[in-house]
């Protein structure tokens, strides 16, 4: 059997022609032709089916273990195609700690369209059993939360789903296949927002489901078809370059993520740090008992003697910008940036400190980077 680094690089083969071209061509065709009628093809309009982006989709399968993938133009195309699957009156548990574009996405359209929902802590299996009703359908849940990076073991929840017969319902974008699997671990169906760790680079938009079994398959691939918002050639062909470094990146990042936690552990002006990924911190054991790793995401709360505006605006290397997973180290101040619609109650409720900073660690040199986080608190102490 293929091992997972090989996968990275080789996609499935498509035999769609004679060149000896080591890569799947771009296709940029939005039709292809019927040899006569009657006869089968396998591709008719690119928005059904495109040879470039059916190489990407295969991959994505294997790298997840799964049946079918499909390929969108966001990681909010993604989902929205993962949870059209329901029906008005369905009713799905998500957990209390997801994306914000995912939440809003829950309360402000699918609930509107009839979709019911309860949000529990995905943590406490108790609390996630008691919200099961006669109409539930799914569990949804991140496995790694963002930015308290809170770990959500998949297989307990998936082997809870099953015995009241739920789908469970991973995004995975925190972790990407490298380091989680989701469906080896019980899981139904994976999410991710391929614009981070897949693609990599900061310069593809796109999203990705992944299935367990072929009636899943069939009803997301209705949606992806019916509706749209499929992955262009282009775009398919930059992010399956992307992957094929995802597990050199990754493995640089983490190591220059502990490097920076080594370093931060010891300043006076840190006050706590978030981040599985290492031994001692909350969710190590959890995360562990099925991942490789927590990533290259990490948070941390500066004490009241350094400003944390004046922290993240002193920074050089870390660029202030959102999103994750990417070559370049990017810093974000939740309760200005993905948290500020909260009101000052609401992020403390959610555990946002106002000194609360998240970094996305790119594989820049840690010496660089430490450096620069060194300077910027030099620059903002009180």
């Amino acid at each position: 059997m293929t091992r997972f680094d090989t996968k990275l690089v080789h996609a499935p083969a498509q035999h769609d022609n004679n060149t000896g071209a080591v890569t799947t061509p771009i296709y940029k065709a939005t039709t292809f032709a019927y040899p006569k009628i009657g006869a089968p093809v396998k591709d008719d309009y690119s928005r059904s089916g495109n040879p470039t982006r059916r190489a990407l989709e295969e991959q994505l399968a294997a790298l997840e273990e799964g049946t079918a993938g499909f390929a969108f133009s966001s990681g909010m195309a993604a989902i929205h195609a993962a949870l059209a699957i329901f029906e008005r009156g369905d009713h799905i548990i998500v957990g209390k700690q997801i994306y914000g574009g995912t939440f809003r996405l829950l309360h402000q359209f699918f609930e509107r369209w009839g979709l019911e929902i309860t949000a529990v802590d995905t943590r406490d299996l108790t609390a996630v059993e008691a919200a099961i009703q006669p109409n539930t359908k799914a569990i949804y849940f991140e496995p790694v939360t963002n930015p308290l990076l809170q770990v959500t073991v998949v297989r307990k929840v998936a082997t809870l789903a099953h015995q009241h017969h739920l789908l469970t319902i991973v995004d995975n974008t925190f972790l990407s296949p490298y380091l989680l699997q989701p469906l080896a671990q019980g899981a139904d169906i994976v999410i991710h927002s391929a614009t981070k760790y897949l693609s990599g680079h900061s310069d593809v938009s796109a999203g990705a489901v992944i299935v367990k079994n072929r009636e899943l398959a069939k009803r997301v691939y209705f949606i992806q078809n019916a509706l749209g918002s499929i992955l262009s050639p282009e775009d398919s062909n930059e992010l399956a370059r992307g992957i094929k470094t995802l597990s050199l990146r990754l493995d640089r990042q983490i190591a220059n993520v502990k490097e920076l936690i080594n370093y931060l552990r010891g300043l006076s002006v840190v006050e706590k740090i978030y981040y599985p990924g290492v031994e001692g911190q909350p969710g190590y054991q959890e995360l562990h008992q099925e991942a490789k790793g927590a990533g290259s995401v990490f948070s941390f709360e500066l004490t009241e003697r350094v400003d944390p505006v004046k922290f993240v605006n002193a920074l050089h290397l870390f660029k202030l910008a959102v999103s994750l997973g990417a070559v370049e180290s990017l810093v974000e101040l939740p309760s200005k940036m993905s948290h500020a619609e909260l009101s000052e109650e609401e992020q403390l409720a959610a555990g946002i400190k106002p000194g609360l900073i998240r970094m996305s660690v790119g594989i820049e040199d840690f010496h660089d980077q430490i450096a620069d986080i060194q300077q910027a608190i030099a620059k903002s102490r009180k």
